[in-house]
């Protein structure tokens, strides 16, 4: 099922990262991250528990390339 999920999302497998290290490898404070969420500039996490959330790395490394891509 796992190996479905990817073909469907793309390259290699999955992972989901905590918040901590989505701070360390963007470079920006929680509540900034959280606004961007609640204006679609930053992809959404997702729901790991009742009370957990996680992003997918793939797509923090995507937001990142993207912004690199597109500074002035």
């Amino acid at each position: 099922m796992l190996e479905n999920i990817n073909q469907k999302l793309g390259d290699g497998p999955l992972r989901l990262i905590r918040l901590p290290v989505v701070i360390s490898i963007t470079g920006l404070p929680r509540s900034t991250l959280y606004q961007m969420i609640r204006a679609d500039e930053f992809p959404k996490s997702v729901m790991i528990g009742k009370r957990s959330v996680a992003w997918v790395e793939s797509e923090i490394t995507e937001w990142i390339a993207r912004n690199i891509k597109n500074r002035s």
